[in-house]
C-alpha cells in the first residue's frame, strides 16, 4: 500500500460493506473491518519476544483502517505511550512528537528538573535537618517533663495551703505569705513557660530557614515543570482532515482554558489519526482494544474495545476529526414523548420509567436532551391516582420537576422526580438514609463464580479519564452491592443487584472487576465491550409517599 506503516490484510475483507461514516471515538461499536485488523495486530505483537512481556502487563493497542489514492483497504496499528523504552518502532506508527529523543526538549528539561529533585532529596534527608527534628522533639518531651513536674510541685503547695486556710486560727500575716506564694508560683510557671516557648522558637527558625529552601526549590521545581509542559505540547502539532494544524497546548488553551494533562497525544487515536493525514491516507474506521492484564483498581480485559480518553483525547479529537463524516454521538438522542413511559404521577411527584441512552438531567452536551426536560415540556393525558390527585392542575407545559436522584445515561428504568422542594427535600433524605429499596437487572457477559453474594469495592473517579471509576481499597468511598443470579443464558447470565451504597458506576465497576463478579455488563464500553445498549435496567423501586406517608412500589420490565 501507500506507506510502510500501511499493513495489508491477511484476511480476504473484500465481501465486508464498508461503514458509511467515520467511528465516533468516544463511544462505538467496533466495526468487522477494526475486528479484524485488532485480532491480526494482536497475534503479531504477542508473536514478538521483545515486546511480549511488556504487552503482557497491559497495554492499549489501536488500528485505524485507511483507504490510499487508489482506493485500496489496509490498516495502521499504534499503541499508548512507549514500547519497549522506545518511541519509534517499524510495525507501529510513530509518535506525534518523541519525548525520548536524547537532545530532545524533554530529555534536556528532564535533566534540569532532576537536579532540582536531587536538591531537595538531599535537603529532605540532611543530617542536620534530621538533628534539629530530634533536638526539637526531645525538647518538647523534656519541656513537657519539667512543666508536669513544676505542676505537681504547685498543687501539692496548693493543697498545703488550702489545708491551712480551713484551720481556725490563722493570722493575718500568715494568709498574705500563703497568697504571696501562690502568686510566686504563678508567675514562676508563666517564667518558665516563655523559656520553653523561646527555645522552640529558636529551633523552629533554623528549621523554618531548612523548609524555605525546600519550599524555594519546589515552586522552582514546579514552575520548571509547567514551562516544560507547555514547551512541550507546543511541540505536538496535529493536523485535522481538512488539512489544518494546531499545537495541542493551543488546542486545550481553546477549548479549556487550561493546560493539558500529561500524557496528552501519546494515546493511540490521535497517533493514527496523525499519520493518516500526513501521508494522504483516508480514514474509515478506527478501534482501541486491550492486551494483558488489568491495571491494578481499574477494569481492562484483554481483547475488549474501549473508547479514546476524555480528559486527554476529546479535546484533541474534537479538532482532528474536523472535515471527516463522524458518525452521531449514539448517546444524544432526539426528544421523544413517546420514549417515556410515566407510571405514576400526582401532584407532588412523578415516578417514569427512562429508556436507555437518555439524561436523567441535562448534561453538557448542549444536544443531548434529558428525562427532566422532556419531563418539563410534556403533559399526561391524565394522572393515575385519585386520590392523591382531587387538586391536580400541573399538567400544563413547563411545569415544575424537580431531580431526586439519577440513573447513567446507558442505564435504563425506573426515576422518581419532585414537582416541590419540600417534596424533593424529603425522597432526597429517604435516598441519603438508604430507606430506599431499589433493585436492578443486569445481563453478563459470562457467568459468575457464586450464585449470590455481597461485593465491597471502594471506588473513585478515574482523575484523568473522567466519568470512569476504579477501584481504590485506601482512598476509596465505601462502594457495597448485593447480587444473585436468577438465569443462565448460554455465555451470559441474568443477575439481580441491590445497591445498598450509591457510587457512579457502582454496579458496573462491581461487574465487571476481577475482585467483584469479573463478568462486564453487556453492551458496557467503559468496563466491558459495547453493543446495542447497556443491559442494565432499575427495575423496582420502593420509598414512602412524603406527603401521604403511604409505602409507594413500583416495577418496571426489561430486556
Amino acid at each position: 500500500m501507500g506507506t510502510d506503516k500501511t499493513h495489508r490484510f491477511h484476511h480476504d475483507v473484500s465481501g465486508i460493506e464498508l461503514p458509511k461514516r467515520f467511528t465516533y471515538p468516544m463511544h462505538y461499536v467496533p466495526h468487522e473491518l477494526c475486528k479484524i485488523a485488532a485480532r491480526e495486530v494482536m497475534d503479531y505483537a504477542l508473536s514478538q519476544e521483545q515486546w511480549r512481556d511488556e504487552l503482557l502487563a497491559g497495554k492499549m493497542l489501536g488500528v485505524l483502517v485507511v483507504k490510499d489514492g487508489d482506493g485500496a483497504l489496509g490498516y495502521l496499528a499504534a499503541y499508548s505511550g512507549n514500547l519497549a523504552h522506545n518511541g519509534e518502532n517499524p510495525y507501529f506508527v510513530p509518535h506525534i512528537y518523541n519525548l525520548l529523543e536524547p537532545q530532545g526538549v524533554f530529555r534536556t528539561g528532564e535533566a534540569e528538573i532532576s537536579k532540582i529533585n536531587e536538591q531537595i532529596k538531599k535537603l529532605e534527608n540532611s543530617p542536620k535537618k534530621k538533628e534539629l527534628e530530634e533536638l526539637r522533639q526531645a525538647t518538647i518531651t523534656n519541656q513537657s517533663i519539667e512543666e508536669s513536674a513544676m505542676i505537681s510541685t504547685h498543687e501539692k503547695a496548693k493543697a498545703r495551703r488550702d489545708e491551712l486556710r480551713a484551720k481556725c486560727g490563722i493570722t493575718q500575716e500568715q494568709a498574705r505569705q500563703l497568697i504571696k506564694e501562690s502568686q510566686f508560683q504563678k508567675a514562676e510557671l508563666r517564667r518558665l513557660k516563655k523559656r520553653h516557648r523561646m527555645e522552640l522558637e529558636q529551633l523552629d527558625r533554623c528549621l523554618s530557614d531548612l523548609d524555605a529552601t525546600l519550599n524555594n526549590l519546589k515552586t522552582e521545581r514546579k514552575a520548571m515543570s509547567e514551562r516544560l509542559q507547555r514547551q512541550l505540547f507546543k511541540l505536538f502539532v496535529v493536523r485535522n482532515a481538512r488539512g489544518e494544524s494546531m499545537d495541542v497546548a493551543t488546542i486545550f488553551e481553546h477549548r479549556l482554558h487550561r493546560l493539558p494533562p500529561g500524557g496528552t497525544g501519546e494515546c493511540c487515536a490521535p497517533k493514527l489519526l496523525q499519520y493518516a493525514f500526513l501521508h494522504d491516507l483516508t480514514p474509515v474506521c478506527m478501534a482501541e482494544f486491550w492486551v494483558g492484564q488489568s491495571p491494578q483498581g481499574e477494569v481492562r480485559h484483554q481483547g475488549h474495545y474501549y473508547p479514546a480518553c476524555r480528559s486527554k483525547c476529546l479535546p484533541l479529537l474534537e479538532f482532528m476529526l474536523q472535515g471527516l463524516d463522524v458518525e452521531s454521538n449514539p448517546l444524544i438522542i432526539p426528544p421523544s414523548d413517546n420514549e417515556v413511559r410515566v407510571l405514576y404521577e400526582d401532584e407532588w411527584l412523578i415516578v417514569v420509567d427512562k429508556p436507555a441512552g437518555m439524561l436523567t438531567v441535562p448534561g453538557k452536551e448542549e444536544e443531548a436532551v434529558s428525562l427532566l426536560e422532556t419531563l418539563q415540556n410534556i403533559s399526561t393525558k391524565e394522572p393515575s391516582n385519585a386520590v392523591l390527585t382531587a387538586q391536580y392542575t400541573n399538567n400544563a407545559p413547563n411545569r415544575t420537576i424537580l431531580e431526586v436522584h439519577r440513573l447513567d445515561q446507558a442505564t435504563s428504568g425506573l426515576v422518581v422526580f419532585a414537582k416541590t422542594r419540600k417534596v424533593q427535600s424529603a425522597l432526597r433524605k429517604q435516598f441519603e438514609r438508604r430507606t430506599v429499596s431499589k433493585t436492578y437487572l443486569a445481563l453478563l457477559a459470562g457467568t459468575p463464580a457464586k450464585k449470590k453474594g455481597t461485593i465491597v469495592l471502594p471506588l473513585r473517579p478515574a482523575l484523568d479519564d473522567r466519568p470512569r471509576q476504579v477501584v481504590d481499597l485506601e482512598n476509596g468511598k465505601q462502594a457495597i452491592t448485593k447480587y444473585r443470579v436468577l438465569e443462565y443464558r448460554g455465555d451470559r447470565t441474568l443477575v439481580e443487584f441491590t445497591p445498598l451504597t450509591g457510587r457512579t458506576h457502582q454496579l458496573r465497576v462491581h461487574a465487571s472487576h476481577p475482585l467483584g463478579l469479573g463478568c462486564p455488563i453487556v453492551g458496557d464500553m467503559l468496563y466491558g465491550t459495547a453493543s446495542d445498549r447497556l443491559y442494565l435496567h432499575a427495575q423496582t423501586l420502593s420509598y414512602i409517599h412524603p406527603v401521604s406517608g403511604e409505602p409507594m412500589s413500583f416495577s418496571s420490565k426489561a430486556f
